[in-house]
């Protein structure tokens, strides 16, 4: 993707922008919403929570992508194909925008990843940024014929190839061009250029990520270091994309307790707290220059309807005022 077509994937008006928006810090949620230690995901129930969050009013949907699973993986959730999932999403909601968080780009054909990116921006009408990582697990590389030392030039390569693809015009690189081989071209076209945000570093400099990408999304960390990864981000941009807007964005483990008055106490990779300390964070987060925070969810005690319909009443409304 290149520098002007970031550019009008985040211009005014752009479904690009209902997530990331200059000064201002939107709220997602990552899915599939369940309970700690559980591996077994129940699609309708997620169909369900899927409905509930885009009446509710969060921007976006984080739908990851894990090929393969293994005991000795932290997360255990038996995770659904991204594509099939994303699909479905499509026609469940209405308004929120669907993100992939992240595609692994460098174990899928890239010209796979663009055709199955433009058919979720067709049937979602639009509302669909691809997110896109590289991963990190030698084993899971050496599962797919390929080698962990290989991502960062898989990842860049990878990348070129969908970005020509999903813009407009399109142009599809092929691998290997035969004499007689006819033009391609990649159909359904989307009615406007798919956003690519990178998911994580892919092995990139942060420069790269500026020039090609739409934005950075991380995972969270402790606020000070975090603010420092924002000024390297923000350097990065002025650098590399000069007037540019860039969005910034991180992932959020979220714990919240019935009290609202609970304070915010950090917890891997996020906090528990009520939804008055939680506020006092994100204000913080937006303050710091952070355009999108994805929640996920701890359900451990309270039922995910409970959790969405507080964080609607209570939190939402106090960030989404457009």
């Amino acid at each position: 993707m290149s520098h002007s077509l970031a550019n009008d994937c985040l211009a005014s008006g752009s479904i690009a922008r209902r997530v990331f928006a200059p000064d201002r810090l939107s709220i997602g949620l990552t899915l599939p919403l369940v309970p700690s230690g559980q591996a077994t995901v129940d699609a309708e129930e997620q169909r369900r929570l899927a409905r509930l969050a885009d009446d509710a009013g969060f921007r976006a949907l984080w739908v990851r992508d894990v090929p393969l699973n293994s005991d000795d993986y932290p997360d255990p959730v038996g995770h659904l194909d991204p594509w099939s999932w994303l699909g479905a999403l499509a026609v469940e909601t209405r308004h929120i925008v669907l993100v992939s968080g992240a595609i692994v780009l460098t174990l899928r054909h890239p010209l796979h990843v663009a055709k199955a990116a433009a058919s979720v921006a067709t049937l979602a009408q639009g509302r669909f940024i691809l997110g896109l990582g590289s991963g990190d697990r030698p084993a899971e590389y050496a599962a797919f014929g390929e080698h962990v030392d290989e991502r960062r030039r898989l990842f860049a390569e990878h990348w070129e190839v969908v970005a020509q693809a999903l813009a407009q015009p399109s142009a599809v690189v092929p691998d290997r061009c035969e004499p007689d081989a006819p033009a391609f071209e990649l159909r359904p076209r989307p009615s406007s250029p798919v956003p690519l945000l990178a998911v994580g570093s892919g092995g990139q400099s942060v420069n790269w990520i500026a020039r090609h990408a739409i934005g950075w999304m991380t995972y969270h960390r402790e606020p000070a270091q975090q603010l420092d990864r924002y000024r390297m981000w923000r350097g990065a941009v002025e650098r590399s994309a000069q007037g540019a807007f860039r969005a910034f964005g991180e992932a959020m483990r979220l714990e919240l307790a019935a009290d609202p008055n609970a304070p915010a106490t950090p917890i891997e990779l996020g906090y528990r707290t009520g939804w008055k300390g939680l506020v006092d964070v994100l204000e913080a987060q937006r303050r710091m220059g952070i355009h999108h925070v994805s929640l996920n969810l701890r359900l451990d005690g309270r039922p995910a309807d409970a959790i969405i319909d507080e964080l609607a009443t209570q939190v939402l409304p106090r960030f989404h005022t457009d």
